[in-house]
């Protein structure tokens, strides 16, 4: 198996030990989680450690450093292999995104951490932050790809494949608070990166049947919410590929994780 996890940890710092604990039950070679406080970090790096993960990287280190509130939420990825921190496009807040290198079985890999920002931030900072990840996943590159992280997109997804963003309402109409641009970039990533080779790992393999929701509304128990959390590949098989659902019902974070079991192809554009 060559597995990658993504999971959004909800910036707990008491819950580590909890969220290690299930991570623990999940094989994997590269763990890439969201929401990670600079003061949860040592926790995080010692359970990896214990896991098997010995080389870790992160956009948040707990230097004292003083962020405002909606800034104090990072990004990390994990691998049993070495990893090689490697430019990242710029974002309006660039603790959001983590780019690496390392390996996934056979392959060396890129891989892209993101957790977008919500339409509500001001600044357009979802809206910039989407389309400036998408320029740079556009590129060629000489090894796979893989994006994966809390998207905050798409709002609906038809079982014909209908990809609805939140600037719409669910009729289909433009939200004048929104408007085009912010439904564009809220595609770029989901659907728009098909035409430069990209597969979404969950749909690849089950279609648009399945109606998983990463994040639900509480008290829901897996009804009503939206798949916000995705893995998205270029220049790699995907085998299997599903959602921990039983994790956030737990309790352990209000998103599930995902995990994609993949393996290079022969090609990569």
């Amino acid at each position: 198996m060559a597995v990658v996890l993504s999971w959004n940890v909800a910036g707990r710092v008491r819950g580590v030990v909890e969220q290690a604990t299930a991570l623990a039950g999940r094989a994997c070679d590269v763990v890439a989680l969201q929401e990670v406080r600079a003061s949860a970090l040592p926790g995080w790096q010692a359970a990896l450690g214990m896991l098997g993960y010995e080389h870790v990287v992160a956009t948040l280190q707990p230097d004292g450093t003083r962020l405002e509130p909606e800034r104090r939420l990072g990004t990390l990825l994990a691998s049993r292999s070495p990893i090689e921190r490697r430019p990242a496009a710029e974002v309006p807040w660039p603790e959001r995104y983590l780019v690496a290198r390392t390996r996934l079985g056979d392959a060396t890999v890129e891989v892209h951490n993101l957790h977008a920002p919500i339409s509500q931030k001001a600044g357009q900072v979802k809206v910039l932050t989407l389309e400036a990840v998408h320029a740079a996943l556009a590129t060629g590159c000489d090894v796979p790809r893989i994006l994966v992280g809390d998207l905050n997109t798409p709002q609906y997804e038809s079982r014909e494949g209908e990809v609805q963003s939140f600037a719409r309402t669910r009729t289909g109409r433009i939200r004048p608070s929104h408007g085009e641009r912010h439904d564009r970039a809220e595609l770029l990533l989901v659907t728009g990166l098909r035409e430069h080779g990209y597969a979404d790992a969950f749909r690849a393999l089950h279609g648009y049947g399945r109606r998983d929701r990463s994040w639900v509304f509480p008290r829901t128990m897996g009804r009503a919410g939206w798949r916000l959390d995705h893995i998205i590949v270029r220049g790699l098989e995907v085998v299997a590929c599903e959602y921990e659902h039983a994790w956030r019902d737990a309790g352990l974070s209000d998103h599930a994780a995902m995990w994609a079991d993949l393996r290079a192809c022969q090609r990569t554009r």
